[in-house]
């Protein structure tokens, strides 16, 4: 793992285990067409070696990798 804090969008610091909610549509590639919506809530967060990167599971989706750009802090 790197030594960079994983920031949400607001600049809030974010840990394993924290949950996030989107703040824009996204479409998942290779989903089949799922679209996850703006506010949807994302429990249980894992960090990755990247600071810009998270990996969460979703209803739909399972081992989603989602930019921290997307996400905020719930």
């Amino acid at each position: 793992m790197s030594d960079d804090i994983t920031r949400d969008s607001n600049g809030n610091a974010l840990a394993d285990g924290d949950s996030v909610t989107l703040i824009k549509d996204l479409k998942v590639k290779g989903s089949g067409g799922v679209t996850l919506k703006r506010g949807t809530l994302v429990k249980n967060i894992r960090l990755t070696g990247d600071a810009d990167e998270i990996e969460a599971n979703v209803e739909k989706v399972r081992g989603l990798v989602l930019r921290t750009e997307f996400v905020k802090k719930a």
